[in-house]
């Protein structure tokens, strides 16, 4: 054993090598500037758009800010989905390094754009590498850490999306009134730096490289189009229909109701408070983000003690009911800032529910490829959440019945789930 490898006691009660926690902390870190990048674009929605498209018109902002993250979120599946192919056959830790270094480019480029269309450029080019460095992280992490706590491994990382807007939300509140809306994108340029660190001390995880090297050996070194397409052969085909359809129920109920909140808390201020608007809409997703960790701390435990299905289910109907109270039940912005733990406890935890779980449905040969098409297509379908949200405003009258409205969807995953295998215990597949 090398030294990189030298053994210590791990806070779960066994011993983990230096190398897993090594990639553990990479893979956290990239999660972490990866949603930064993705949020970043949701805090300065309301001032870049007001601003491009010269006019404080809240349903002409929402809908073509919704345009925008539809946008967004529509690169970001398909570059996942390619990405998720890519990562089997090149190796997660250099798809990482890629990945990151896409999103981390063309967010700062973002800050450059003259108009709405070229904003929504940069971010689909930035989304279309944010996309792609979920699956390779997850992988890593799955293949590396030991069976047992493979699962809390996952959840840590993916508790990495609450920090990352966490740092979003103190990017627009410390930069955002000294610099603008330009200024808080160009900060997502930073994890590019990252990028050299992890491709000099990440290793690829041994399990992929040894099932790489028997395909290879034996001559069924497949195609991409291989790779991709056995994910819907028997055997595999039902996870990868369930996978889709628990990601999307939570997160077209998650990024609806985001795309509208800025504009509503905006709205619950008045023309009195505008002045507070950015403050308050980085305070609410901080406090948001707050209750997220809780959320995926809770679910470190939950989801061994009553598996993975009923985590999700639980979680999934706690999240219908929070979007549905604060969107219409809260009048106030100090009710609304004290409710931001609950909902972010629920709805942006919630993530955590599928993120250990969708490893855990494929085998080691088309893991990213799995994982990454469930996770990505989600994204692709959850491109209509924004651009619905956004067009209902004008249907409904009102930000907050839009937004109400677009939360039904966690219905589909509340079904869904039960058609899924329980995966708790069960050992990975190779």
């Amino acid at each position: 054993m090398t030294a990189v490898e030298a053994t210590q006691t791990g806070d779960f009660g066994t011993t983990l090598t230096k190398r897993q926690w090594l990639v553990l902390s990479s893979a956290f870190l990239g999660w972490l500037f990866d949603c930064m990048d993705l949020n970043l674009f949701t805090l300065v929605l309301f001032p870049s758009v007001a601003q491009l498209l010269h006019t404080t018109n809240p349903a002409a902002i929402a809908k073509t800010g919704g345009l925008i993250m539809a946008i967004k979120l529509f690169a970001w599946g398909i570059g996942g989905v390619l990405f998720g192919v890519v990562t089997d056959r090149i190796g997660r830790s250099r798809t990482m390094v890629i990945t990151i270094l896409i999103y981390a480019v063309f967010t700062g480029a973002s800050a450059f754009a003259q108009n709405w269309w070229q904003l929504a450029a940069l971010q689909a080019l930035a989304g279309f590498g944010i996309g792609g460095e979920w699956s390779a992280g997850a992988a890593l992490i799955a293949e590396t850490w030991p069976e047992r706590h493979r699962a809390r491994a996952m959840q840590i990382m993916q508790m990495a999306f609450a920090f990352g807007f966490f740092v979003a939300a103190l990017d627009n509140l410390v930069v955002g009134p000294i610099g603008g809306w330009r200024w808080v994108l160009a900060v997502g340029a930073m994890p590019a730096v990252l990028t050299f660190f992890l491709r000099r001390l990440v290793p690829e995880p041994e399990r992929w490289v040894r099932v790489r090297e028997q395909e290879i050996k034996s001559g069924e070194n497949r195609t991409a189009a291989a790779t991709f397409f056995a994910i819907f052969k028997p055997g595999l085909r039902r996870n990868s229909i369930v996978g889709v359809l628990i990601a999307s129920a939570v997160m077209i109920g998650c990024w609806g109701g985001l795309t509208l909140l800025p504009s509503w808390i905006r709205h619950l201020l008045g023309p009195a408070g505008a002045s507070r608007g950015v403050q308050t809409v980085s305070y609410a997703f901080m406090l948001m983000m707050v209750g997220a960790v809780l959320g995926y701390l809770t679910l470190i435990w939950l989801t061994d003690a009553i598996g993975r299905r009923w985590s999700y289910f639980l979680f999934a109907a706690a999240s219908f009911a929070s979007s549905v109270y604060l969107f219409l039940c809260i009048t106030t912005v100090d009710h609304l800032l004290w409710f931001m733990l609950v909902y972010g406890y629920f709805v942006i935890g919630g993530f955590g529910t599928f993120a250990a779980y969708l490893p855990e449905l494929f085998p080691t040969r088309v893991r990213a490829t799995g994982q990454g098409f469930c996770w990505n297509m989600a994204r692709i379908i959850t491109g209509i959440g924004p651009l619905i949200a956004g067009a209902l405003v004008g249907v409904f009258g009102s930000l907050s019945s839009a937004a109400a409205a677009v939360s039904v969807f966690y219905v589909v995953g509340l079904i869904a789930i039960w058609f899924g295998p329980e995966t708790r215990g069960v050992p990975l597949n190779d």
